[in-house]
């Protein structure tokens, strides 16, 4: 089956000025697709205020300041905080994540302004450990790999088991993954998400077993180990049971 993508575009992006000024000195900005074609103007708006502006670049984005929930990375420039600009706030907690730092969100489509930091998350990183100490703990461990375009990790399985020899790793391949069917596999004691990684941190309420996302159990760079041992993390152990349309926006 062949699949076209489509991107759309809101058209008019602004960016309120008190908004702006409530900016810290240095960031960097990232923002969904539809936004991708006003980045540069945004950019030098908020640079003519004084501030220094970087745009975050993603190892899979195509545009420059484009941001992917699938391939948030860790920045190397040193800046103050974020500002994402999108709908959402998925994309921002993963930047919070990454990167450990403040995050300015603002929704175009609502005019909501909001600042996430690591308090806003505390939650969910409870929860990562949670299910991470669960994921070393069994035996038995099913692996979600979807089929879908930027998403497909076929060699998923082979990676884990060498990681983990002691484990036993079972495949499920699917073009979208019905969590309800996962249930008729109740030897499955922990699930690792090789697909869009909002299902290991969004949707776990979903499942009645734990799951994880796989770069948090196989980081793939030495440097990334980190934020992977979570067992040295103190934590209170918690099982966890188991884009877009246009849109016509004012001027700035």
């Amino acid at each position: 089956m062949k699949t076209l993508f489509i991107e759309a575009r809101a058209k008019g992006l602004k960016i309120p000025k008190d908004i702006i000024f409530k900016l810290p000195d240095t960031i960097a900005l990232a923002a969904t697709v539809q936004f991708a074609g006003d980045i540069e103007d945004i950019k030098e708006k908020i640079e003519k205020t004084g501030r220094q502006v970087i745009l975050y670049q993603g190892a899979k984005s195509r545009y420059q300041g484009q941001i992917l929930g699938c391939d948030v990375e860790k920045i190397e420039e040193d800046v103050d905080a974020f500002l994402y600009i999108g709908d959402g706030i998925f994309h921002p907690k993963m930047l919070v994540i990454k990167n450990n730092k403040p995050v300015f969100a603002y929704d175009p489509f609502s005019e909501k302004f909001d600042r996430l930091d690591t308090d806003d998350i505390e939650r969910m990183m409870k929860r990562k450990k949670g299910a991470y100490l669960k994921f070393m703990s069994s035996e038995h461990i099913g692996i979600l790999i979807s089929v879908k375009t930027g998403q497909y990790t076929p060699d998923a399985r082979a990676k884990l088991e060498e990681k983990y020899p002691d484990k036993k790793f079972y495949a499920f391949v699917a073009d979208t993954i019905d969590f309800s069917q996962l249930e008729n596999f109740p030897f499955i004691e922990c699930w690792v998400n090789t697909a869009c990684p909002r299902i290991g941190y969004d949707d776990s309420h979903a499942l009645q077993k734990s799951i994880i996302n796989i770069w948090d159990v196989l980081p793939e760079k030495e440097e990334a180990k980190e934020e992977s041992e979570l067992a040295d993390s103190e934590t209170d152990e918690e099982e966890i049971p188991g884009e877009e349309a246009t849109t016509e926006l004012e001027e700035y």
